[in-house]
């Protein structure tokens, strides 16, 4: 029973929640449902996420607390609490920001979701390449690279500041072309749902697709601590616009430990909460 467990974990994880989460969300929101079936939906795919990195841990050890759950869960309602309020104001905002009504609303609503998943995954990707080449970026953005093991929630794991700057980067363009709030919140839950994915310490198999989809396999080289190597593979629903970039790194040979997590140039990156708030302010880019 073990074994086909842990069959079903390496082959069916992902497609449980990148298909079948996401596409309840679209389901619900093409269907004007209440915005609170998506935190349902939140929930249902931590609890997977912790569920299956039990079942068939990339690393064991980086299931074990280290200090750093209750933080993580802090960082995890507050930046998840920030978007479904900024969900809210969407309406509001539309009636300012809207250049010209180009969003396709006559497409299905799917599409529609699968356009918003691809253009946002431009403007964030950009905002993460450049977070880790403007200094006063990296100050925030270095919060989420403090990691010391790989799991799920480490992909919500964001001083929230940064957060809003990639949210800005990816949803504004949108907005300006009358994205309707519905759409937006099937983005933002595919968004959560692929930060989990990406950050999962589940030893789940993509096979060619590890290639082309941002997930754990790749995005472990994005937290390697040493300058200059971590500079690769950052996108966060695809790999496209790091093929573009040349920015693309994978070696199948590779493994991974705590201690090529994290970062050189600052082993001494506060651990609290609180304190990862105010690191930004109190220190520049030291490498």
């Amino acid at each position: 029973m073990r074994r086909i467990t842990r069959i079903l974990v390496r082959h069916c994880y992902v497609p449980v929640l990148l298909v079948g989460v996401n596409t309840t969300a679209v389901a619900l929101m093409a269907h004007d449902r209440s915005k609170a079936w998506l935190l349902g939906l939140l929930l249902v795919a931590v609890a997977l996420s912790f569920a299956a990195e039990r079942v068939l841990p990339y690393r064991r050890p980086w299931n074990a607390d280290r200090g750093d759950t209750r933080r993580d869960l802090a960082h995890t309602v507050v930046n998840e609490g920030l978007v479904f309020a900024s969900l809210a104001a969407i309406p509001a905002l539309a009636d300012r920001l809207v250049l010209a009504q180009l969003w396709p609303a006559h497409w299905p609503f799917a599409f529609q979701v699968l356009t918003a998943v691809l253009l946002a995954d431009l403007g964030i990707t950009l905002t993460h390449y450049a977070s880790h080449h403007v200094d006063v970026l990296w100050r925030f953005h270095a919060v989420h690279h403090s990691v010391k093991r790989f799991y799920g929630l480490d992909g919500l794991m964001k001083h929230p500041l940064h957060q809003a700057v990639e949210t800005t980067a990816g949803v504004a363009p949108l907005l300006l072309l009358g994205l309707p709030a519905s759409v937006a919140a099937a983005l933002a839950l595919a968004v959560a749902v692929q930060l989990l994915l990406q950050h999962s310490n589940a030893d789940y198999h993509v096979c060619p697709f590890k290639h082309v989809l941002a997930l754990n396999e790749g995005h472990r080289f994005h937290h390697l601590k040493w300058a200059g190597v971590g500079d690769v593979n950052f996108g966060l629903f695809t790999l496209l616009w790091d093929h573009l970039l040349r920015t693309h790194s994978y070696d199948r040979t590779r493994r991974f430990t705590s201690d090529a997590l994290g970062m050189a140039a600052k082993p001494d990156h506060p651990d609290a909460y609180l304190a990862q708030l105010a690191e930004p302010f109190r220190r520049s880019r030291t490498g």
